[in-house]
């Protein structure tokens, strides 16, 4: 064979080598694609909707989050009674409803159940927990009391101001707790449990919110605190930018 025949040959064979490994590359790619979809249509996760899930910690930061909405519109009330300017008690006692809802009842109770837990049992920051803790039962106390005194908050009296030593109490408590928690507690919660205690406990988030909420229940949560902020006239976010 002449140097040039072997030449051609070499470049076909390579070129060929490469054609195959392109076309089983793109087989596997098909194969992969095929499977996920049909993961998906039985209802199995796979590794792309694991890195799209919201972690532990993440679903519990967010919740603050509408917790900390729900604080600017008790402020906005105390700011109201100041000016001695009317507002419907309604939105403070749908302000109430949600902290008692989706705070107390769903939030702090998933907290109770699957994170405090792990750190008592690993001996980690159980002073902090115990604080915590004693926080949620006096919180629950404290939003019995602003449902009970806001639907006759439109009157001057002893009543309104309760009502406003209640939410200024709260305020003051819940900001640092939530705080705390997001800063100390659940940044080490992922040391404390296996990687199949810490996909399993998302899911038992996830699955309780649905339970008492429905489907994409943090947003429907989020959209009411919105609709809040509308009617007690903070949803403008410029508003609180200094000029």
């Amino acid at each position: 064979m002449t140097d040039l025949s072997k030449r051609g040959f070499i470049h076909t064979a390579s070129g060929l080598t490469i054609a195959g490994g392109l076309i089983s590359i793109g087989a596997a790619s098909v194969v992969r694609s095929g499977a996920a979809a049909e993961n998906k249509r039985r209802g199995k996760s796979t590794k792309d909707d694991k890195e799209e899930a919201v972690t532990p910690p993440e679903d519990l930061m967010r919740e603050h989050g509408v917790l900390d909405r729900v604080l600017l519109v008790y402020e906005a009330v105390i700011r109201r009674f100041g000016a001695g300017e009317d507002f419907d008690p309604a939105v403070l006692t749908d302000a109430a409803t949600i902290v008692r809802d989706f705070i107390e009842n769903y939030h702090e109770k998933s907290e109770e159940d699957y994170v405090f837990p792990r750190f008592k049992k690993a001996r980690q920051m159980v002073p902090l927990v115990d604080t915590l803790l004693a926080q949620h039962q006096a919180g629950r106390h404290v939003t019995e009391a602003i449902l009970k005194l806001a639907p006759a908050s439109r009157a001057d009296g002893d009543d309104r101001r309760r009502l406003v030593g209640a939410m200024q109490t709260f305020i003051a408590m819940y900001r640092p707790h939530a705080a705390r928690e997001d800063t100390d507690l659940f940044p080490k919660l992922r040391r404390l449990v296996s990687s199949n205690e810490y996909d399993a406990m998302a899911e038992e988030f996830e699955k309780k919110e649905h339970e008492l909420f429905g489907e994409d229940g943090f947003d429907k949560m989020a959209d009411r605190v919105a609709q809040m902020e509308q009617r007690i006239g903070i949803h403008d976010l410029n508003q609180f930018t200094p000029h």
